[in-house]
């Protein structure tokens, strides 16, 4: 059974990012449920988009417009000059975005952060109402700290969406990750930096096409949904291998 993709508002997109836009609108976004479980009520996964480009093709079509490849980013995890990078736009209320959390994110650390070859940078991406709003900027302030994949881990744990993510929630997650200074961080969590930051992060996801989450970009190729992980190795290891 399938679910209906979030919807999200019109976002105007200059001629600068164009071409970055229309390598998400091959991409169909009709939604389906991953094969092993249903998380009624989340933006939908799409449909498995190959990543894979063809023999001999460059992996990052033209100029890599969605990895930032800042150093420090607290919101970032491998080396800022590592050969493949994916960006995931996000929502801490997003099931199959926890679902990818749990069961493959993991792994990809395993086998290409900790080895080099891979970095994965962050992106708030809330399109699920007010409570999605919070938890991204939530997210950003534990970030602050040097938490936020503490936080991210504890925001995705299983069952862990379900008590919602209200005011009081976010403290309670933020003291599970280990976020030192509580104060802090509820004063960065309601303060205009994190909503611009997360604004940013909002804008660059319109402005390339997401249109749902999880959305997923390997060297500036998509993958739409919590696809499973051999459609990630595949992506890596070929952009891994354009890149030699």
């Amino acid at each position: 059974m399938s679910t209906k993709p979030s919807s999200l508002k019109p976002y105007a997109v200059g001629a600068g990012v164009a071409a970055a836009a229309g390598l998400l609108a091959f991409a169909s976004y009709t939604a389906t449920k991953p094969a092993d479980r249903e998380d009624p009520g989340v933006s939908a996964a799409a449909p498995a988009s190959s990543s894979a480009p063809a023999a001999g093709e460059d992996a990052r079509p033209g100029p890599e417009r969605s990895a930032r490849r800042e150093p420090g980013d607290a919101l970032a995890v491998g080396r800022a000059d590592a050969p493949v990078v994916l960006v995931q736009y996000a929502d801490f209320r997003c099931g199959y975005c926890g679902k990818f959390a749990r069961d493959t994110e993991p792994e990809l650390v395993e086998k290409y952060v900790e080895k080099g070859v891979l970095r994965i940078e962050w992106r708030n991406f809330p399109v699920l109402g007010e409570e999605s709003e919070g938890a991204a900027r939530a997210a950003w302030a534990a970030g602050r700290q040097g938490r936020f994949w503490e936080f991210h881990r504890a925001a995705y744990a299983e069952g862990a969406g379900e008590k919602g993510f209200g005011e009081d929630r976010l403290v309670a997650l933020a003291r599970e990750a280990g976020v030192p200074d509580l104060a802090r961080f509820t004063r960065d969590l309601g303060g205009a930096e994190a909503r611009r930051a997360v604004k940013r992060d909002q804008e660059e996801g319109y402005a390339l096409g997401a249109t749902s989450t999880p959305t997923f970009l390997v060297n500036g190729r998509p993958i739409m949904g919590a696809q499973p992980l051999e459609t990630f190795t595949a992506a890596i290891d070929a952009a891994a291998g354009a890149g030699r």
